[in-house]
């Protein structure tokens, strides 16, 4: 099974467009915020999908979570912006919210930069930012996971 993961859209409807587009496969899309707004206008591509959202930073006058724990493909994943975790300084507290919570992985989004950390069994993953044309999919299979960041262009 495939999760579309992205965030920090900042306005750029199209390119978050343009990724759901290109993941016609993906089961389940993970919004990590940075555009609500954006996220609320592509809902309509979205039909049939299982659909995850939190709040970003700058997710202003939004009612979405600021961080969830959703289960696909059988796994225990962790969901947030990141800014509450303080990722941009370290990703320490993401790493022991994930492993309290017996998650195999942990998404974020808020630094804007694609990248993939491992910590005592966990994955921590940041697909980028939608803005940058960055996104990720997440391929869940019988014997694993894989974290795919994909760019756009």
């Amino acid at each position: 099974m495939r999760i579309l993961a992205f965030s920090d859209s900042h306005g750029d409807y199209f390119s978050m467009k343009k990724a759901i587009e290109a993941q016609p496969t993906a089961e389940a899309v993970v919004f990590l915020g940075d555009g609500h707004l954006d996220f609320e206008r592509c809902k309509p591509l979205l039909k049939g999908k299982r659909v995850y959202a939190v709040k970003g930073n700058n997710d202003f006058h939004c009612d979405y979570p600021k961080n969830a724990i959703i289960e696909e493909g059988g796994m225990k994943i962790y969901i947030t912006h990141g800014h509450y975790e303080y990722v941009k300084s370290t990703l320490g507290n993401l790493m022991t919210i994930a492993k309290r919570n017996n998650c195999k992985l942990a998404l974020y989004g808020h630094t804007h930069r694609q990248q993939e950390d491992n910590f005592d069994g966990i994955k921590i993953f940041c697909p980028g930012a939608l803005k940058d044309d960055e996104y990720a999919v997440i391929d869940i299979e019988n014997n694993g996971y894989i974290c795919i960041g994909i760019k756009l262009r």
